[in-house]
């Protein structure tokens, strides 16, 4: 058979990582094809649009499904091959354009011409793959991305937890707040007034899981009504709650809470899925394409180095957010909390999927204030590992968008560079946890920080600004560029490798919100 590798599909073993054993040839797995559009002309012309600044009219997921999704004709090729090599078809979207097959390792290892090994980690044990995915020939240009031969850990919460006594209010003077509530916060940033009624807002968790009880605890103490809570399970995942606050349930409290709290109206979709990028990629399109619950806002409080993805998956995150803001879907997501390295060694890093040019990325802040007033907002960076700091810096993958073209950073020294290729984050909010927000997690009390939090309370104020103007936001970046005096811009403080200037730096975006100028922009 006549193949083709398909571009990057290789994946590097993790550091440290050594072989252990070829996997079983009956062990079973399932895996996620990635097709073309049906009309690829017209795809990149909308997007073009967009990189022109315009704003198109939103399609309906309908209208989407129509003229980007998968064709009849593809999705009958890829059904052949699966058959051809006795793989199930597990499920198959046209809008999303994808196919999930289910097979043995044996019939994989045959189907995509790789060899799955099991590789051991001091961290994790995990499956991978030797060379690159090969592609029949009849495939090579309809199939863009193989996601899920390899299952290592992909991304982890943007949250860190403050250590120390139970918050509480200082008595200095003046007195200024220890922690906030997200209720709180929203006032402070001036968001407009509302509930986010008759929108829906999608949260993506790679693991841990949330109690219904906790939520009404939580939102019984703010005073407010237990939002519409549902979860929806992809690729396996579950609402798992494993009862350890310090486990993956707190990234899920706190994107429900704060996301609950700002905007109490909306209905709040948990999007369940494996901590793999075929598990991470699945629930993102299932959340953008859902026509049951059809979410305006999608909150992304998970990442990873952008290193550390393979480039077919970036691409494929990439295009799954184009096609958001094709469907007037905004996507926030979280910056990343371990300053301008990403917690990796040596050059700066970004982390993914924030560093996609259609997300929304949510830097962090230091916010000192009053109960009714902000006194001083920073960059958020504590100077230790345990305590983190905000994300930021530039692509090493993707373009230079043109809301970003003329714009540089800072480093240390004062120097300043051109930006030449996706500069990040874009927009900012607290997140440093000494200044953090007050949730209940597994029954206690505690007060979290991190971009994390960042990214649901934006999607709180977007869902806001949505349910007032009757048009949803989409890709609401180029607006926010071309009018960054509706954000407060932040000029103080660094990341570790960017320094803090004014108008957009590369520690925190344009700025933390101020809602009441964000509601008025043209276009909203």
């Amino acid at each position: 058979m006549n193949r083709m590798a398909l571009p990057g599909s290789e994946r590097d073993p993790l550091p440290q990582a050594r072989p252990l054993r070829a996997a079983a040839p009956d062990e079973r797995l399932e895996v996620t094809l990635i097709l073309r559009p049906s009309a690829p002309a017209h795809w990149r012309e909308r997007l073009e649009r967009l990189g022109r600044l315009e704003r198109p009219v939103p399609l309906t997921r309908e209208q989407f499904a129509a003229l980007h999704g998968a064709s009849d004709a593809d999705l009958r090729e890829v059904a052949a091959f699966a058959a051809a090599h006795g793989l199930a078809v597990v499920q198959q979207h046209a809008a999303r354009r994808t196919v999930v097959l289910a097979g043995t390792v044996a019939q994989m290892n045959a189907a995509f011409g790789v060899e799955l090994f099991w590789f051991e980690h001091p961290d994790v044990t995990y499956r991978g793959v030797r060379g690159a995915v090969q592609l029949p020939a009849a495939l090579s240009d309809i199939v863009v991305a193989v996601l899920g031969l390899d299952n290592r850990p992909q991304a982890r919460p943007h949250l860190r937890v403050r250590t120390g006594p139970p918050p509480r209010r200082s008595r200095a003077a003046p007195p200024l707040a220890a922690s906030f509530t997200a209720v709180e916060l929203a006032g402070l940033y001036g968001f407009p007034n509302g509930s986010g009624q008759g929108q829906c807002i999608a949260l993506i968790e790679l693991g841990g899981g949330y109690r219904p009880r906790d939520l009404r605890t939580y939102f019984d103490g703010l005073g407010l009504p237990m939002p519409e809570v549902a979860a929806v399970s992809v690729d396996h995942g579950a609402n798992a709650p494993t009862g350890n606050p310090n486990s993956a349930d707190g990234e899920v409290m706190l994107d429900i809470e704060v996301a609950g709290a700002v905007a109490p109206g909306a209905t709040l979709v948990v999007y369940f899925a494996p901590n793999t990028d075929a598990g991470f990629l699945d629930a993102v399109t299932t959340a953008v394409h859902d026509t049951q619950y059809r979410p305006s806002v999608v909150s992304i409080s998970w990442g990873g180095p952008e290193s550390t993805w393979s480039p077919q998956a970036l691409r494929a995150m990439d295009q799954a957010f184009a096609a958001a803001a094709a469907l007037g879907v905004t996507v926030c997501v979280a910056a990343g909390d371990s300053g301008s390295t990403d917690g990796l060694a040596g050059a700066n890093h970004v982390d993914f999927p924030a560093s996609s040019p259609h997300a929304l990325a949510c830097g962090g802040t230091r916010l000192k204030a009053t109960a009714s007033a902000i006194v001083s907002e920073t960059v958020w960076n504590d100077g230790t590992p345990a305590n983190g700091a905000t994300g930021g810096g530039v692509s090493t993958f993707f373009p230079l968008p043109v809301w970003q073209q003329g714009l540089h950073t800072v480093d240390l020294q004062g120097e300043s560079h051109a930006l030449i290729r996706r500069g990040m984050p874009d927009v900012a909010a607290d997140a440093d946890p000494r200044s953090g927000y007050q949730v209940v997690v597994d029954g206690a009390a505690a007060v979290f920080g991190g971009t994390s939090a960042v990214a649901p309370l934006w999607a709180g104020l977007i869902a806001r600004i949505n349910a007032d103007g009757g048009t949803p936001a989409g890709l609401i970046s180029p607006l926010l560029y071309a009018h960054p005096s509706a954000l407060r811009d932040i000029t103080r403080g660094n990341n570790g490798g960017f320094r803090a200037t004014r108008g957009w730096d590369a520690c925190t975006g344009l700025g933390s919100p101020d809602g009441t100028r964000l509601a008025v922009l043209p276009g909203l």
